[in-house]
This record gives C-alpha cells, structure tokens and sequence, in this order.
C-alpha cells in the first residue's frame, strides 16, 4: 500500500476564503494531512483550528511549531484540544528551529537535543483539563541529528524530516525501529529540463543551504563543504530538490517510502514564486504539481 500524501505549505500568499478552498481541493484530491509552518505571518495553532473546522477528512498538523515560541503547557493544551474538536485529525509537530530564527525572538539557543527532552518532559507532565477521556495528538518532533533522532524513539510518537536524503531515512527508521512515524518532506521541481530545475531549487533553497545543522545531516550522506557555495552543487540539489516528470518524481517518493517513510509530504517548487532575500518564497500553492501527484 501506498505512503499517506501530504503537503507542507505556507498560507500567507491567499487570503481566508481561498485557504479554506484550498484545504477542501487538497481533502478532494486524497492528501491526507496538510502541515502549516510557523516561521511569520498568520499564527499557526489558530489556523490549524481554522482549517480542522473547514475540513471533514484532512488531517492537519504544525509543521512546526517553535518550541520557543510557546511553553510545554500551552503546547499540550493545544494539542489535546485540536485532537478533541477535530475528532483525532490534528497531529502535534515540534521544533527547535534555528538560531537565526530563535534569538531575534529574545530567547538563547540551547543544545537541541537537551532543549527537546526538557521539552517533551514537561509536555507529558502538563495537567489540561477538559473532556475525558482526553484526546491526545501524536507528537511528532523535527530532527535531523542523532540524538534527536534518538529522542524521538525514546519519546515521541515519531519524526518530521525536511530536505533530508533517503540515507537519512533509513538511518531514522534503524533508530526508531518499525513502529513509529516517519514524515519525509521533500522539496520537488515538476520540469523536466535538470538545468533549470536546479536553477529554480537554488533560487528556493539559499536560506537553507547556509545552516550548519543541514549540512551536519547532509554531511552523512557523503555532502561536503563543497557542495553548500553557490547556492548547491548539482549533486546535492537532486538529492533534496529532486526535479523531473510526474513519472520521475513518483519513483523518487517511492524511494522515500522504501528508506522507511511512513508518510511522504511534498513542498513544490513553484517555478513562478518570489525567492528573493528580502522574501520566504514558497508562498504560491503549486496545483500543477499536486493535481499531477495527487493519490486520489
């Protein structure tokens, strides 16, 4: 059988009514969960809610929200409320983010690992009264380095993994062994023309390409300093933003799902969307991509 589809996508670049047009198309076309990030712009845990109230089959999950951005309790209240009202179609995700995004903020960045189990410690102790029995989300937490990784076999319900090759997959679905979730996220470029696919996923991936704690990952998948100047080395971007036609992009998700993916969610490239600095990108909903790659 076949891997759950997702998405993970901004919802800044439409207004409310088409968001909720959106989410409906996505449930139409058999996604099954759409992931909403939290780096600027709507607050991510109301449009959760939101959209949860606007769908009737779609899971909706944070992916992810900034453990600094709130504390462990106001976490578990929102993730047993959402998992309640939504009847169990919420999916907690959980982040350490990055420095860069963390420190403007006010807070200090602590060691990942020890900041997530500090985390995750005080979530299961959280008391949030409510209906009984309460309705817990899976908790899921984004991790890349192995002793977030282990972490997450020790203590979440499974892993969120983003621009991360298949090595990387694997090696996760050892750590966490047969049982827990994998959500693989990966980047895609629908053209069939390498050169200006990658031209497209360097445009979209500068930002990322400069953080230490990908090149970390990608260092063991055999990446080295190398291929992180000039916005990629061709081998590195059709590894994390692999390009093609539909036919070509299938066959690279079903290599996710042979690593150990339990769940694939895609992030298009669109090839028409606004990266540059002073910009996020990756606001425009690619429909080519998702009509072209729909399960349903």
């Amino acid at each position: 059988m076949p891997a759950p589809l997702g998405l993970l996508q901004f919802t800044e670049g439409v207004d409310g009514a088409t968001l909720i047009a959106n989410a409906q198309k996505l449930e139409r076309l058999g996604y099954d969960t759409l992931w909403i990030p939290e780096v600027f712009g709507r607050e991510p845990v109301a449009t959760c809610a939101y959209l949860l109230a606007k769908t009737e089959k779609l899971r909706v999950g944070s992916g992810i929200l900034n453990i600094y951005a709130r504390d462990a309790h106001a976490a578990a209240q929102t993730g047993q409320t959402l998992a309640e009202i939504s009847g169990g179609r919420f999916s907690l995700g959980l982040g350490v983010s990055h420095p860069v995004l963390v420190e403007p903020r006010g807070h200090t960045f602590e060691p990942p690992a020890k900041k997530m189990r500090s985390y995750l410690k005080a979530l299961k102790a959280a008391h949030c009264d409510g209906p009984k029995p309460a309705q817990r989300p899976p908790v899921i937490i984004a991790a890349h380095g192995p002793k977030l990784v282990e972490l997450a076999a020790q203590e979440a319900d499974g892993l969120f993994m983003y621009l991360q090759p298949p090595e990387q997959i694997a090696y996760a679905r050892q750590v966490l062994g047969p049982d827990k979730d994998i959500h693989a996220v990966v980047r895609t470029v629908l053209c069939p023309d390498g050169a200006k696919a990658r031209a497209i996923a360097r445009a979209a991936l500068g930002f990322y390409i400069q953080l230490p704690a990908y090149h970390r990952a990608w260092a063991s998948a055999g990446f080295a300093a190398g291929d992180y100047a000039n916005g990629g080395s061709d081998r590195l971007l059709d590894v994390i933003a692999p390009w093609g036609d539909a036919a070509k992009l299938r066959a690279t998700l079903d290599a996710f799902v042979a690593a150990g993916a339990s769940h694939v969610s895609l992030y298009p490239i669109h090839p028409d969307d606004d990266y540059s600095p002073d910009r996020a990108g990756g606001l425009l909903w690619d429909w080519k991509t998702l009509e072209a790659l729909a399960p349903g």
